[in-house]
């Protein structure tokens, strides 16, 4: 019975000097925001053992926009950044549920620069994808296509240390079942050699006989080991 499962496709694209610019903000807004609610969340945790939400840390993220300092988090889609927070909430999730350690810092050097939108953050339309904020599609290099009539459902750009883009699309796939076949192979881990046709005796390797052995030619072109005369 075929199953539907979630998976990534990722491709390079090539974006123009005005993606590349807004891009790259947003990296450097994504970065902020997750290493100033993961400054607040540390305080309130060593000052009291108080755990802040991810509810609270959105709401801190509203206030954040209308500071002066930090009015310049407005310019970027709101999307990547509430999805940086939802990242976070759930690092903490797993450090309290003691499967991973204490969320660290992002660095701008050692992290990888990345951004994240939902469905609500980019447009998908006849094979072209056009994130939010940005009047032209993606120039995507398609070295394989997507699955017929998928949809993306989260779409994550990212910038290596190279240099080089890449683009991340979540699709749902159809995995068809393995055909049935009644055919068996078997194995016989006792066996210490084997007998070809017109050639010697060919011994398992780490079989109690494989000691002082050589190695001859086989009709596949492979080194075989044989007994010693």
């Amino acid at each position: 019975m075929a199953r539907q499962v979630k998976r990534a496709f990722t491709y390079r694209f090539y974006p123009t000097d005005e993606q590349a610019a807004e891009l790259s903000r947003t990296f450097g807004c994504v970065r902020l925001v997750y290493n100033r609610a993961l400054e607040e969340r540390t305080r309130a945790w060593r000052g009291g053992q108080q755990r802040i939400s991810y509810v609270q840390s959105s709401a801190a993220l509203t206030r954040w926009k209308k500071t002066e300092e930090l009015a310049f988090l407005a310019e970027v889609s709101s999307v990547p950044l509430q999805q940086a927070l939802r990242h976070l909430q759930t690092a903490f999730g797993n450090f309290f549920a003691k499967r991973a350690k204490y969320p660290r810092f992002k660095s701008r050097k050692k992290s990888r620069a990345s951004a994240e939108y939902t469905r609500s953050g980019f447009k998908w339309r006849d094979g072209l994808l056009t994130l939010a904020k940005m009047a032209e599609p993606l120039g995507i290099r398609w070295s394989r296509p997507l699955p017929q009539g998928a949809e993306p459902s989260t779409v994550t750009v990212s910038r290596d240390s190279a240099g080089r883009w890449f683009v991340s699309l979540l699709c749902e796939d159809t995995i068809a079942p393995a055909p049935a076949t009644t055919a068996a192979v078997g194995i016989d881990a006792g066996i210490t050699s084997l007998v070809p046709a017109g050639r010697s005796r060919v011994h398992m390797p780490g079989s109690p006989t494989a000691a002082g052995t050589s190695c001859t030619s086989s009709p596949l072109g492979s080194s075989v080991r044989t007994k010693r005369s």
